[in-house]
């Protein structure tokens, strides 16, 4: 029988943005190799160029870029980055999007608007991406806007085993911002002996982005500890005003937790000035020095997102990586 035999050979190889590369290094320290090599800059006009500086033909590549801000600009670098390795011969891109920017305009609340996260997803496909992965989507719903493998990770255990750890002898009850989080509450009950559940009733006007107003605490929470949980700070409004409205019926103390800090505006002042004893976030977003406090706790994604990608380049289980029991 005539012909070439091969064994096929996988190569991983980690790229990172330049809007969070303390984490992308983190990761590809934990999976035991470096990034790869890259030029990006920006012409006078501002267009960006990307260029990497080694041969990325036939890898397993991943691609990470956490759209902070200006979300535009890395949002855009992420898509060159994808690109450049379709048209340099990588054999499987996987974007790594530790934030999914845009990921809050998920659907239509009035006519005439974007549904923005599903363009994210269909501009990423289109630039050629063959699998996204991201860390507590803004809603699960997101994950069918993009046609093809989505890994959507989840920072609860990152975050609840610290929770238990500093907090873990105290009682406690999670309370959800809204009623629209209540099973990401529930699931941190779980995690946290069974602690009994309380949301904040609030209302919002769609056309006052970033505001809100809590209206009553639907639960008991007197006199307990209350885990106050969320996928984002933003300005801070919302998360704040939650704050305070336990304490004011009673909670012995209030604990911040989420995992994406945009720190956006008066974030910081808010969260400084709020009757919250800590402020638990990862560092999904980078956080510069001049917006870190003393109440601000700021734990590592890095293991996450390595095992995640360890298990997609040797075709294991994802899912098991967060599973809650």
């Amino acid at each position: 029988m005539n012909g070439l035999k091969r064994v096929p050979e996988k190569n991983l190889m980690i790229f990172s943005g330049r809007s969070n590369v303390q984490l992308a290094e983190e990761v590809a320290y934990q999976l035991g190799t470096n990034l790869v090599p890259t030029s990006a800059y920006e012409f006078a006009n501002s267009e960006m160029y990307v260029r990497y500086e080694e041969s990325v033909r036939g890898s397993d590549a991943f691609v990470l870029q956490s759209h902070a801000a200006p979300v535009n600009e890395w949002i855009m670098e992420h898509l060159l980055m994808v690109d450049a390795l379709k048209r340099a011969s990588a054999k499987r891109i996987t974007v790594v999007m530790p934030y999914y920017g845009y990921s809050r305009q998920d659907k239509k609340h009035r006519g005439r608007e974007p549904i923005s996260a599903r363009l994210i997803a269909d501009l990423f496909k289109t630039a050629g991406a063959d699998r996204l992965m991201s860390v507590d989507l803004h809603t699960d719903q997101i994950q069918g806007y993009f046609d093809g493998p989505v890994d959507h990770l989840v920072a609860l255990p990152i975050l609840s085993k610290y929770v238990r750890k500093n907090y873990g002898t105290e009682q406690m009850a999670v309370v959800s911002p809204d009623a629209g989080r209540i099973k990401v509450a529930e699931q941190w009950s779980k995690r946290l002996g069974g602690a009994p559940l309380a949301f904040i009733h609030k209302t919002r006007d769609i056309t006052r982005p970033n505001e809100s107003v809590a209206n009553r605490v639907v639960g008991e929470v007197a006199g307990r500890t209350c885990i106050l949980v969320d996928d984002m700070i933003d300005t801070g409004g919302t998360i704040t005003k939650a704050a305070d409205a336990l304490m004011a019926v009673g909670a012995a103390d209030v604990i911040i937790a989420a995992t994406h800090a945009i720190l956006s505006g008066p974030a910081v002042d808010r969260l400084k000035n709020c009757q919250a004893r800590e402020i638990i976030v990862t560092n999904t977003l980078p956080i510069p020095a001049e917006r870190q406090f003393d109440k601000l706790t700021e734990l590592s994604i890095a293991p996450l997102l390595s095992q995640a990608i360890r298990a997609v380049f040797e075709d294991g289980s994802v899912t098991s990586l967060f599973e809650t029991g």
